[in-house]
């Protein structure tokens, strides 16, 4: 166990009501980035608190009226999965920029220069994000976050993410896996099966036409057939 004075407080509201558990910070870190940790292996010390910093600890009736158990490993995995974990100053940081990495990876893949028609590299993404002075949320989604960056970026940079319709007609023998790669990366619109092929009408952003025509080409070995409608 890691002991309480470097331990961080992950809290949770329920009911009215705030519950604190002390945890490993760096453990917690790794947690949230989706590393297979039991919660008892981060836990500092085995008690639930109303308030850490003041030692008030949490009664068994608050407990059940708030939780519906005084099971403590029950309460802290709660709280860790589902309440706020304060995380260090340097650990914010480093979230922050892993987040900021992210959505740039997304937006460079999904927008376009629309004087140029050609992406954005990300290392550009980024370096308009920080003139922009764009600041991310370290834990919500990347993708619900892309909105709001390009808002600020495209102030700086000329971009947009344009939407195109293309057919897709795959042979028979590669569609299977094609198809799982297609779902992960696009929006199929229509699919139709045949004998010899599966045709699919999708819709993808502009900026990732060439990384799914490389992903296609190399499952097919080449013999992937695309349109692009008007």
């Amino acid at each position: 166990m890691v002991s309480i004075e470097k331990a961080v407080i992950a809290r949770i509201s329920k009911r009215g009501e705030v519950f604190e558990i002390l945890i490993d910070p760096d453990k917690a870190l790794q947690f949230k980035r989706g590393a297979d940790i039991n919660i008892e292996n981060m836990l500092a010390t085995r008690e639930i608190f109303k308030n850490s910093k003041k030692g008030e600890r949490a009664s068994s009736s608050e407990l059940e009226k708030s939780f519906n158990t005084t099971d403590f490993m029950k309460i802290a995995h709660e709280i860790v999965n589902k309440g706020e974990i304060q995380f260090t100053t340097e650990q914010r940081r480093k979230l922050s920029e892993e987040k900021k990495r992210e959505i740039a990876e997304i937006i460079s893949k999904q927008s376009i220069n629309p004087k140029t028609k050609l992406p954005h590299p990300h290392l550009r993404i980024l370096n308009a994000m920080e003139e922009a002075h764009v600041s991310v949320e370290p834990f919500k989604n990347a993708k619900d976050q892309i909105e709001s960056v390009l808002s600020k970026i495209e102030k700086i940079i000329p971009i947009s993410i344009e939407k195109i319709e293309i057919v897709l007609r795959v042979p028979m023998q590669y569609a299977g896996k094609a198809g799982s790669v297609i779902r992960n990366m696009v929006i199929i619109k229509k699919e139709e099966w045949k004998s010899d092929v599966w045709i699919a009408i999708v819709e993808v952003s502009a900026g990732m036409q060439s990384e799914l025509y490389e992903r296609l080409n190399d499952i097919t070995k080449g013999s992937v057939e695309v349109k692009t409608l008007k």
